[in-house]
């Protein structure tokens, strides 16, 4: 593994939403409301609403929020007006940023995010001038305190369900899949009584990029800071090494 803790980034951002709750939840909320809209009310045949429930969960969004948001989306199909939107851009020090946003109105979404990487000293580029530098993948990840058994028997249940990759850093396991294959994997896990602390599709990054200068990172962070108040934003990736 890479000196880059991806667990660690992860109970970083956790932490973070812990103390807005609020705003993840209708993060979560807004796209539990398209994936009904695209696919129907039941998990069991709705591949995107089945893994934004694993999204909610692995958040500590409550079952009983998570089915009123289902049956409230599925009551109001005809009134859900969000869309995806992505942006790319770099950062200072050219470090890749992606931003994935859903929102009712892409002009405010635009100006926002525009704002936050100019705010950072970075620009917004042409779709496609950093995705190449992430591939989309299933990321799994189980906090070893929360995991008692064989790591090696943890590695052949994600393997047998179909994992493309299993690795072991200082506090985590993280199981890597294809997008196709997440649902099914993360399944499998759950099923073996296997708490995960975060399972999501995401973009992992090629390669990290450490910045060395101070300027460098404060106006990063501004950016990310500012992307990350932003309630149309659902995710933003990046290649820092932290």
């Amino acid at each position: 593994m890479s000196g880059h803790s991806k667990f660690a980034n992860i109970k970083h951002k956790k932490e973070k939403n812990d103390a807005a709750k609020g705003k993840i939840f209708t993060i979560i909320g807004r796209e539990i409301a398209v994936a009904v809209k695209e696919g129907g009310p039941d998990v069991n045949n709705n591949f995107k609403l089945a893994a934004v429930v694993a999204k909610a969960k692995a958040n500590n969004m409550p079952n009983d929020t998570i089915e009123r948001g289902i049956k409230k989306a599925a009551g109001d199909v005809g009134n859900v007006n969000y869309e995806y939107v992505t942006y790319e851009g770099y950062g200072p020090g050219g470090i890749a940023i992606i931003v994935d946003a859903l929102t009712d109105n892409k002009n405010r979404t635009a100006a926002n995010v525009r704002s936050a990487f100019t705010k950072g000293h970075g620009s917004i580029g042409t779709q496609g001038c950093v995705s190449f530098m992430f591939d989309k993948k299933g990321q799994i990840m189980i906090d070893k305190e929360e995991y008692e058994g064989d790591a090696d028997d943890l590695m052949m249940t994600a393997l047998d369900a179909g994992a493309e990759d299993f690795s072991e850093e200082e506090d985590s396991f993280e199981v890597i899949t294809a997008p196709d294959s997440f649902e099914e994997v993360r399944k499998a896990l759950e099923e073996a009584g296997i708490v995960l602390a975060s399972a999501e599709v995401t973009m992992i990054p090629q390669n990290y990029v450490e910045l060395k200068e101070e300027g460098d990172i404060k106006n990063l962070q501004r950016t990310l800071d500012l992307l990350d108040e932003d309630d149309d934003v659902q995710a933003v990736y990046t290649n820092w090494d932290e």
